[in-house]
């Protein structure tokens, strides 16, 4: 948890937090639904708001992202997402995300992007979610992303050139949860692979346990059991930044 002394900072500083979700809704050409995982949204979302945080939404096509079905099952429920549930300005707010290439890197102090399996194909491959990132790292501002969300670490570059991930300490969904989960053959890469092809130090823990990595600015979670972890250390981040 957070401290009073920390809050207190971050409401004085009215940090202002970007979530870019996914606007991409199924998987390859399978035909099966995808979207962003409703928890790892709203986990993230309430601990943000929570601290005093003003929080954007923004996708790629803007207006209403897709939540992947799978996601609302009752067995995938959080407090986070019950609250939202009942939230009709949260509601609202999702229901007119901004689209990407409208947002600055300059007007926000951290970004952190949800999963689900739509960010392997949409967010992963975006000019602006690239250079976002890019221009976010130069100002060492908290970056975070979480278990499928962390395919946004593919392409971008560090200042010299190199991956941004190479030689970081990295999490992100595992090997061993994509198979368990049945989508391995159904996935252009897989996240952890792509992570160690980059030169990142990937780290995780057993299969659907919370586990969060931090270097520097970078901010990784490994699954949605990871989201509360991963928003707490990013305000961190940004409390330690601003005091």
């Amino acid at each position: 948890m957070l401290s009073v002394t920390s809050l207190t900072t971050l409401n004085e500083l009215i940090m202002k937090v970007l979530i870019v979700l996914t606007s991409h809704n199924q998987i390859g050409d399978t035909g099966r639904k995808t979207g962003f995982w409703l928890s790892e949204f709203t986990d993230p979302y309430y601990v943000f708001i929570d601290s005093g945080a003003e929080v954007i939404l923004a996708s790629p096509n803007g207006g209403q992202p897709t939540v992947n079905p799978s996601s609302e099952a009752p067995n995938y429920q959080t407090d986070a997402t019950r609250r939202f549930n009942s939230d009709s300005s949260a509601q609202a707010q999702l229901a007119n995300t901004v689209k990407l290439s409208d947002v600055r890197a300059n007007d926000f102090d951290a970004v952190y992007f949800p999963g689900g399996h739509g960010p392997v194909w949409d967010l992963a491959e975006d000019k602006s979610v690239i250079a976002l990132i890019e221009a976010m790292s130069v100002a060492r501002k908290p970056i975070g992303a979480v278990c499928h969300g962390v395919a946004v670490l593919r392409h971008p570059k560090a200042a010299n050139g190199e991956a941004l991930v190479r030689g970081r300490k990295v999490a992100g969904f595992s090997n061993a949860e994509e198979e368990a989960a049945g989508f391995t053959k159904m996935m252009p890469y897989l996240v952890e692979d792509m992570l160690k092809s980059n030169g990142a130090l990937y780290m995780s823990a057993d299969k659907w346990a919370p586990f969060v990595a931090v270097d520097g600015n970078l901010v990784t979670g490994q699954n949605p059991a990871s989201s509360k972890g991963v928003a707490e250390q990013m305000l961190r981040l940004a409390s330690a930044a601003a005091s």
